[in-house]
C-alpha cells in the first residue's frame, strides 16, 4: 500500500468546515467572523510517550486529546487538525485501529481532519490543532491576580501511577492498575469545561508535566506567588479510593508525587476571582466535569505546598522536563 492509497483508505473524508481539506497542497481554514485562532501542536514520540504495546486504537485517541486539552485550556472550540505520522511499515491493521481510535474523538468534538503527511521511519506522531475563540476571551496563563482562587478540574495522578507501575518500580493490584492505565492512555480533554470558563477564569493552562510545574507557569507569567493546600488536591486522586488490603496499600509519599508532580493528566488548572466560586461551581456543573478549589493566588513571589499536617512541605520531586537529565 502506497502513501496516497493510505491516506485516501484510512484519513481523507469529505470537507464540512473546511472551504478545502485533504487531497490539495493546502487546506483552506477560515473563523467566524469575530474570531480569533487558537493553534497547538503536540508531538507523541514511541519510548518517550508511549509504550511500545500500547493499543492503536488507545494511541489514536490520546493523539489528539493532547492537543484537543490544549484549546480547552484556552477556552476555544476545535475546528479541525492536521496529521504528522512516521510509521516502520504500512500495517493495515495497526493504521486502521489508530485511524478509528483518533477519528472517533475527532467526531466527538466537531474537529475536521484536513490535511497532513506520511513518512516511513522510527513511530512518530506530531498533531496541529485549530480551534476559534472569540476575539480578547480566549484564557491566558498570565492573567493570575492575588486573592484568585486556584482550581483543577477532575483527577489527577493516576497517569503517573500507572506509568510508574509499567516501569517496574511499583506492583499494583490488577483492577488497579487497569483503572490507571486508562487514564494515561486515554485521557479526557476538557473542552466543554474550557468553553464554560470565558469570562469567568482569569488564567488557564492544561496539567501535562505536573501540576506544581504547570501552575508555576501561571505564578511566572502573571508575576504573582501562590499558596496549595495538598489536602485539598491529594483527595483527587481516583487511585487514592483504592481500598488498602493487608498486601497493599498506596504509600502516602508516592500519593503526593503522583498528585502534585505526576503529569500525563490533561486536566484544567486555572484561577479565578473568589467573588466567581459559585460561577466556576456552575461551569463544572454544565460541562460535567468536576472542579477542586485547592489553593490561592498571592502576591509574594513563590509557590508553597502545604502538606498533611498542615506545615509547609518541601517538595523533592520535580514535574517532567524531556530534557532534563534525570
Amino acid at each position: 500500500m502506497g502513501e496516497f492509497d493510505l491516506i485516501r483508505r484510512y484519513f481523507q473524508r469529505p470537507a464540512r468546515r473546511a472551504a478545502l481539506g485533504v487531497g490539495d497542497d493546502c487546506a483552506l481554514l477560515a473563523p467566524a467572523p469575530g474570531m480569533q485562532l487558537a493553534i497547538s501542536c503536540d508531538m507523541l514520540v514511541e519510548g518517550r510517550h508511549f509504550f511500545a504495546d500500547v493499543r492503536p486504537r488507545l494511541l489514536g485517541h490520546k493523539a489528539l486529546a493532547v492537543n484537543l486539552s490544549d484549546l480547552a485550556a484556552s477556552g476555544a472550540r476545535p475546528l479541525a487538525f492536521t496529521l504528522a505520522i512516521s510509521l516502520p511499515r504500512a500495517d493495515e491493521t495497526w493504521i486502521g485501529e489508530f485511524a478509528a481510535g483518533l477519528l472517533e474523538l475527532a467526531d466527538q468534538h466537531d474537529c475536521e481532519l484536513i490535511g497532513g503527511d506520511t513518512t516511513g521511519g522510527p513511530l512518530n506522531i506530531s498533531i496541529t490543532v485549530f480551534g476559534e475563540v472569540p476575539s480578547g476571551q480566549a484564557l491566558l496563563r498570565s492573567g493570575a491576580q492575588p486573592g484568585d482562587e486556584i482550581w483543577v478540574s477532575g483527577h489527577l495522578g493516576d497517569a503517573r501511577l500507572a506509568l510508574v507501575a509499567l516501569q517496574g518500580h511499583i506492583r499494583l493490584p490488577a483492577a488497579l492498575l487497569e483503572q490507571a492505565r486508562q487514564r494515561l492512555e486515554t485521557p479526557t480533554p476538557r473542552v466543554a469545561l474550557g468553553l464554560a470558563l470565558r469570562g469567568i477564569a482569569s488564567s488557564a493552562l492544561d496539567v501535562s508535566d505536573g501540576l506544581l510545574g504547570d501552575l508555576g507557569h501561571i505564578l511566572e507569567l502573571s508575576r504573582v506567588g501562590a499558596t496549595v493546600d495538598s489536602r485539598l488536591a491529594l483527595p483527587l486522586m481516583a487511585a487514592a479510593a483504592y481500598p488498602a488490603t493487608a498486601s497493599w496499600r498506596l504509600e502516602a509519599e508516592l500519593q503526593q508525587q503522583c498528585t502534585l508532580a505526576g503529569g500525563d493528566d490533561y486536566e484544567l488548572c486555572f484561577t479565578a476571582p473568589a467573588a466567581r466560586h459559585a460561577a466556576v461551581l456552575a461551569a463544572g456543573a454544565a460541562s460535567n466535569t468536576p472542579v477542586t478549589c485547592i489553593g490561592r493566588i498571592e502576591a509574594q513571589a513563590g509557590l508553597r505546598v502545604i502538606g498533611a499536617d498542615g506545615a509547609l512541605l518541601q517538595p523533592h520531586w520535580k514535574s517532567f522536563d524531556h530534557f532534563d537529565a534525570d
